[in-house]
């Protein structure tokens, strides 16, 4: 192991030093996460409340069916609200066959992303709910999940919140890639939902619960990360807003293989849009000293104490996010060698001007 002996080595060590102990304030907020979302007590029922399940879909007849018979009989649940999107495919008939009510999407609007038009018309159509908890088409819930949103809200006087749950890993190209993605953000951040400043608040729109009345998606109608974005307004505006663990609630399969992992999170992972550029470049510049350096230097032999300290932090990631990967194996465990993929992944999304999403071309916040 070698120490730094010149001038411009000394200072490489202190900067790589500095990184580093930012990143370690960040994953220390680990100790203040919120508890994990619990099953309702079976006692208390449904206990009377009224929750909307809101499902925007376009183009989800492959990956729809499991969420809609995971909500089959929900408790609390009582209706199941399907968003189609203008689907070329038969979404909306699977949806119906299942028991959703199936909404009709309208054309987009001028200056709207397409899940922001499509949750705001699920919201619009929520009538005599006590809740709506929004779902994506590829999560896969546990049936008490709303539920359990509900009460958990209702006890912490919460307005609007997000689950972060697990990740299923079809193919080991998604095993490998996915964690250094999830990786960047938890360097960026610290731990999903320990963020005080309402600036630097994340969400997990995969699920979102609220009262009616409370979210109008009409606010972050241009953003591709309207998630992010609609919880950094909410808590701005004086809203209280969590985001609870639930990795044993809810399981998302975002992600079919290695090239769907990258061209589809790499649109969002830099969060264009809700994310100051001078910030973005100074969180990538933290994530490459912290991941990408010392990787270099261990293969060129040149590592030193902070190298070691940063493989050792690495791995402790591993260890701390492992229960929120379901199939990932050993290509899980190899993935801090994708740390540099996932690096330039984020480079690429801070520089990028657009991106397209399901046949929608996005141009910075606006829709073309």
């Amino acid at each position: 192991m070698r120490l730094p002996r010149t001038a411009c080595g000394l200072a490489s060590f202190a900067l790589r030093s500095a990184g580093l102990a930012v990143i370690v304030r960040r994953l220390l907020s680990a100790t203040r996460q919120p508890a994990p979302l619990a099953r309702p007590n079976p006692s208390v029922g449904d206990s009377g409340l009224r929750i909307t399940v809101v499902v925007p879909a376009r183009n989800e007849a492959k990956r729809v069916g499991p969420l809609l018979r995971c909500l089959a009989d929900a408790p609390g649940v009582h209706e199941v609200l399907l968003v189609d999107d203008e689907s070329t495919d038969n979404t909306a008939a699977l949806a119906r066959e299942a028991g959703a009510r199936v909404v009709a999407g309208d054309p987009l609007p001028t200056g709207w992303a397409g899940k922001a038009w499509a949750l705001q018309q699920g919201i619009e159509e929520a009538a005599g709910a006590d809740w709506i908890v929004t779902l994506d088409a590829d999560t896969r819930p546990d049936p008490v999940l709303p539920l359990a949103l509900a009460l958990r809200m209702q006890h912490d006087g919460v307005d609007f919140a997000t689950v972060a749950g697990a990740f299923e890993c079809p193919t080991p190209g998604v095993g490998w890639l996915h964690p250094a993605m999830l990786t960047t953000l938890v360097y960026r951040f610290g731990a999903p939902g320990t963020q005080r400043r309402p600036s630097r608040l994340l969400a997990n729109g995969q699920c979102m619960a609220f009262r009616p009345g409370a979210v109008s998606m009409a606010t972050v109608r241009g953003h591709v990360v309207e998630d992010v974005a609609l919880a950094r307004r909410l808590a701005t505006a004086g809203s209280r807003v969590a985001m609870y663990p639930a990795p044993d609630l809810l399981v998302t399969r975002m992600f079919e293989d290695l090239a769907d992992t990258w061209s589809g999170w790499g649109r969002s992972l830099a969060l264009p849009g809700v994310e100051p550029r001078l910030r973005q470049c100074v969180d990538l510049a933290l994530v490459a000293v912290a991941t990408v350096v010392p990787l270099t230097r261990l293969v060129a032999r040149r590592a030193d104490v902070v190298d070691v300290a940063a493989h050792a932090i690495r791995l402790g990631t591993l260890v701390g996010t492992r229960r929120n990967y379901r199939g990932a194996g050993v290509p899980y465990w190899l993935s801090p060698l994708a740390d540099p993929a996932a690096t330039v992944a984020l480079a690429m999304g801070i520089v990028r001007r657009g991106s397209t999403w399901r046949g929608r071309s996005y141009v910075g916040d606006d829709t073309v």
